[in-house]
């Protein structure tokens, strides 16, 4: 057996706390500190998942010296800073998605985890799970033929609180960049960078994007029609289509163990895979490789891709009219993709 990875995870929302479950599933990873900026927080954290130190601010955990890689889950707002101290102090870092507020922002880290010869890597863990490098597999191998089209939605409907991370603005709410993110990342994966980006939505009352519909363009044909929202359910489905046949993912797409295949005058296929707790394992286990390996980012959600991603991200709330407080004007202003260095959900505290 690998000797064990150390994991520091900072913030201690719902998601921290799915994640410390999934880890306890793997023999080979461990969670050995926790931070918060409420310290009751923290030893509460600690105790539930069998923490042994807790912090009460979060870049103690990356001064931890036997953390090997720290996990971020703060809000949005946060990403790059706390990023930014965990590089500095010398520790790998998976960072929750959306990596950063806006695209100018996931340069700089990945501009900082050059510089310092650390692992970095987006928690887009939907690009790790297991029956979606299998749907990349079946595109690779034509079985759809050509693909031509990538039709995706994930919604729900959130209570609504001013205060919340998902409304509040100085948080980097709204529905892009919690839920909108997947349909996005997905039609990445699937068809690259668009060339083109049309979006409408709706605003919350604090200036966020409730609702948010994207329609990508390429220029070799194939289109992506997106939807994220916080003001309803959606079917969170996914469909795939090509020159000769369609690939259906049921609900909820980015955490699917199954997916149909089908062509005309044919029998549909299904593909099935056992996951290991709800999926997040996967991204933990592609770290793991990656840090043994040598690597300073992972070839499953690599930085290029992290930044292109954002870059879409980023016309798309330009031309629904959602700014955040630390924005610098935003890339795409007229539905065009920022190109520039692309080379290469958090919780509260």
């Amino acid at each position: 057996m690998q000797p064990r990875l150390r994991w520091g995870i900072v913030a201690t929302g719902n998601i921290a706390g799915v994640f410390a479950r999934e880890l306890a599933l793997l023999p080979d990873h461990e969670v050995v500190a926790v931070g918060s900026r409420n310290l009751d927080r923290a030893k509460a954290f600690a105790q539930e998942w069998d923490i042994r130190r807790a912090y009460g601010s979060y870049t103690e955990v990356a001064e931890d010296p036997e953390v090997d890689v720290v996990y971020v889950a703060t809000p949005h707002s946060d990403h790059l800073a706390t990023t930014r101290h965990a590089l500095e102090s010398g520790k790998a870092v998976l960072c929750e998605k959306a990596l950063t507020v806006n695209a100018a922002e996931a340069r700089q880290l990945v501009d900082l985890a050059r510089k310092h010869g650390q692992f970095l890597m987006e928690a887009m863990w939907m690009r790790c799970n297991p029956l979606h490098l299998r749907l990349r597999e079946l595109l690779d191998a034509g079985t759809l033929g050509e693909p031509r089209s990538v039709h995706a939605t994930l919604g729900f409907l959130a209570d609504y609180d001013p205060d919340d991370r998902l409304f509040a603005p100085h948080l980097a709410g709204g529905s892009l960049l919690d839920v909108g993110i997947y349909p996005v990342s997905l039609a990445h994966h699937l068809l690259g960078a668009p060339d083109t980006v049309r979006a409408t939505g709706t605003l919350a009352p604090t200036g966020v994007d409730a609702t948010a519909g994207l329609l990508l363009g390429y220029a070799g044909g194939a289109v992506a029609t997106l939807t994220g929202s916080l003001a309803g359910p959606l079917p969170n489905t996914a469909y795939v289509s090509g020159t000769e046949g369609w690939v259906e993912i049921p609900a909820d797409f980015q955490a699917a163990d199954r997916l149909v295949v089908h062509h005309p005058d044919k029998e549909p296929e299904e593909v099935t895979v056992d996951l290991l707790g709800v999926g997040y394992t996967y991204e933990a286990e592609e770290v793991a490789r990656c840090l043994r390996a040598g690597l300073l980012e992972s070839p499953l959600v690599p930085w290029a891709d992290s930044i292109a991603v954002m870059e879409v991200l980023d016309a798309a709330r330009a031309q629904v009219g959602v700014r955040y407080p630390n924005d610098e004007p935003i890339a795409g202003q007229g539905g065009e993709p920022d190109r520039r260095n692309t080379t290469g959900n958090g919780d509260s505290a």
